[in-house]
């Protein structure tokens, strides 16, 4: 039987490192949906092309693309024991699709954690974020700083502020987050699927929570 892990958190949380995190220690693959779909719009798929038409009109990816591309992904031989999905579902109406193509796979959703923090702290460290201008490699001034203010450790490239990492720019997108996810965040809820761990816990807690959580 396949595991499916659906991994939940506002932006900020440290998401990202713990699904990486625990690809390695369960073995699943991890399945970003923002990564799937830059993978399918630059490769030029079909169903990237697909997704640029819709994009291309502002308008939303419909579920069925989306769906369609995570079924493709999940078809791939690293997903055979499961996957760990981030960024997919959004809403309650994709949880149901999700369910329904799990069963091709074998599987369902077995746990929901949702990854919380405080808002002030989530602020805090998005806002101090700088990115390095050759390769991307991201510093934090507080708790990543580069020796030299302002340049790349790595490369020694100019360091700059995304608009997305700035102070007012972050809250939004919290608040945005939890207001769009806290539909899905009931309906999980509801189903016995969701656990709460605490972000703001040091990366190596928060790892063990959602060991432990997922052995439940």
């Amino acid at each position: 039987m396949a595991t499916f892990i659906v991994l939940l958190g506002p932006p900020g949380v440290g998401k990202g490192t713990q699904a990486k995190i625990l690809s390695e220690r369960t073995g699943l693959a991890h399945i970003s949906s923002g990564d799937l779909f830059r993978e399918n719009l630059k490769n030029q798929t079909e169903l990237g092309k697909l997704a640029q038409t819709y994009m291309g009109r502002g308008e939303l990816v419909p579920d069925d693309v989306t769906i369609a591309m995570i079924r493709e992904r999940l078809n791939r031989p690293d997903c055979k024991a499961g996957a760990i999905l981030d960024g997919f579902p959004r809403t309650p109406a994709q949880a149901d699709a999700l369910e329904a193509m799990l069963e091709e796979f074998r599987g369902h959703v077995d746990a929901v954690p949702f990854i919380t923090g405080a808002e002030d702290v989530l602020v805090d460290r998005l806002s101090g974020r700088w990115t390095c201008r050759a390769s991307g490699h991201i510093f934090n001034e507080k708790y990543n700083p580069p020796a030299e203010s302002g340049r790349c450790d790595f490369d020694g490239s100019e360091l700059y502020q995304r608009d997305d990492d700035k102070a007012e720019t972050v809250k939004r997108r919290i608040q945005v987050y939890l207001e769009q996810t806290s539909p899905l965040i009931t309906y999980y809820r509801d189903h016995g699927k969701l656990v709460e761990v605490d972000g703001m816990q040091t990366i190596e807690q928060v790892t063990e929570d959602l060991i432990s959580a997922l052995k439940k």
